[in-house]
């Protein structure tokens, strides 16, 4: 009873702490705020993983699922959330919240389950009642083609990613995802983290596809190049943004009226101190993760104007500092390559950085700020989507608002072309890294419960009452009406 009541009690400090931490200084709404004013989707993203049923209806695995059945510790999204069934619950729970945007990403081997060929009816009559589901009910679809999960069939066939075959193969999915459901998507991402997969994939081994070779990598390295797989991977996934751009704005953008981009994992590397050396860091460890697929893709002679907008995944700055002598180490991969080393939090940390109870890592929303900055001094000011922003707390706690917390200054996103935030996210999903561990959904999901019950948290009634337009005062608590917020103390026990 003791131990139940416990976590009653977390959860109503949660409460006060998510008032008092995203409210900042001032009282502001989603309409009053320069930054906001911008923000013309507010919208909430959920991992593939959310859907299940990856074995039923005509489904082929992806290396998503080959990953999580051999290296995620037993942990795998086969059932997940099963919004493959509970689409129309989650739909209307979205609306009763006040979103009028929603990002999820199409499952290739759902799709197309041999990854080219013939389209699995089951698999489009789902996508074609989850859309339709989404804008009869006013929230506009964010469609993401690619989030880890190509079919394992291409995998098998000729390597995935690591061989040219892919462009061809990955244009005609795309081909099939814009003439299919373009008459209601009008905003398309090719890829999720484009340059964490062709890295951490390749090279760590830490997402699928598990390529790696020794001395490097975090699990066992039996197949795999670190000198060349990682850039072969980068290579052929921007040749096939690039030539699925190309097809889009050629075929469909004039009747569609939409747009497409790209999504990349974004950290605001920031130097230690402010010695040259460290600056230069700084900035060469933005050239190696960040800056270089666009880089690349304004130089690729198949990209011209291959993007309408990019989109970016923030959730924390990073610290480095210059680390020469990491250079006189033989093999290198890429991270010694950038001559860097990382530090999360650096010591002597001021009062910028906030902490929540539990928290797996410190909040540093004044980073996005730098990844704006990044893009609007690098590329122009193009368009820019916040596609992931959140926190993981244990015991399902999440507040996955971190971007409009407390040290957050609104005013200096002026300038920056923002234009709409999706936190991640509205379920506790299977996450890539750590299963069903940590929670960053506004709702909470009792995976004990068959019919997987999901339960409102209290981060929800906020971001509800702040996405209709409520003002929230930096002393201003949440008040629990009825049972709403009510996630109980035997539904958090698992």
């Amino acid at each position: 009873m003791m131990e139940k009541l416990g976590i009653l009690l977390q959860l109503l400090a949660l409460g006060r702490v998510i008032a008092e931490a995203v409210c900042g200084a001032d009282e502001f709404n989603r309409y009053v705020t320069s930054f906001l004013a911008l923000c013309l989707v507010q919208a909430l993203q959920l991992i593939r993983s959310v859907d299940g049923a990856t074995h039923e209806d005509g489904r082929t695995p992806s290396i998503l699922d080959t990953w999580t059945h051999s290296d995620s510790g037993g942990a795998n999204g086969d059932i997940a959330c099963d919004q493959y069934r509970k689409y129309k619950e989650d739909v209307q729970l979205m609306a009763e919240m006040g979103l009028d945007a929603y990002r999820f990403s199409i499952s290739w081997s759902r799709l197309i389950p041999n990854g080219r060929g013939s389209v699995n009816q089951k698999g489009l009559q789902y996508y074609n009642n989850l859309i339709n589901e989404l804008v009869s009910h006013g929230i506009q679809p964010h469609v993401t083609l690619h989030h880890f999960d190509l079919p394992q069939a291409l995998e098998y066939e000729y390597g995935g990613w690591i061989s040219r075959n892919i462009v061809k193969d990955f244009v005609e999915y795309a081909d099939v995802c814009f003439r299919m459901f373009g008459d209601r998507v009008k905003y398309w991402t090719t890829f999720n983290e484009a340059n964490i997969f062709s890295m951490v994939g390749y090279d760590l081994g830490l997402l699928p596809p598990n390529h790696c070779s020794s001395p490097f990598g975090y699990f066992n390295c039996t197949r795999g190049d670190l000198s060349s797989e990682p850039y072969l991977a980068a290579h052929n996934i921007l040749l096939s943004h690039a030539s699925a751009a190309r097809l889009y704005q050629k075929k469909y953008q004039s009747v569609q009226k939409g747009y497409i981009g790209l999504n990349l994992l974004s950290f605001n590397f920031v130097p230690v101190t402010n010695k040259t050396e460290d600056v230069i860091a700084a900035q060469r460890a933005n050239d190696f993760l960040v800056d270089f697929l666009p880089s690349l893709l304004a130089n690729l002679k198949e990209s011209k104007s291959s993007f309408d907008f990019f989109a970016v995944n923030f959730y924390i700055a990073t610290y480095v500092k210059d680390d020469p002598e990491i250079l006189n180490i033989e093999p290198r991969d890429f991270k010694a390559d950038m001559a860097v080393e990382w530090e999360l939090i650096p010591e002597n940390a001021s009062s910028k950085y906030t902490s929540l109870p539990s928290s797996e890592f410190q909040l540093t929303p004044w980073g996005m700020q730098g990844v704006l900055k990044l893009f609007k001094q690098n590329y122009g000011n193009p368009p820019i989507f916040i596609h992931e922003n959140g926190l993981s707390l244990s015991l399902s706690l999440s507040l996955s608002l971190s971007l409009m917390q407390r040290n957050a200054s609104l005013e200096d996103w002026n300038g920056s072309n923002a234009k709409g935030y999706f936190t991640w996210s509205l379920l506790d999903v299977f996450e890539l890294l750590d299963g069903h561990q940590s929670g960053y959904g506004l709702y909470y999901v009792d995976l004990d419960d068959p019919e997987l019950r999901r339960y409102r948290k209290l981060s929800t009634d906020w971001y509800s009452r702040f996405l209709k337009g409520g003002s929230i005062a930096p002393d201003g608590g949440i008040e629990l009406e009825g049972s709403r917020s009510s996630l109980s103390s035997a539904q958090a026990m698992r």
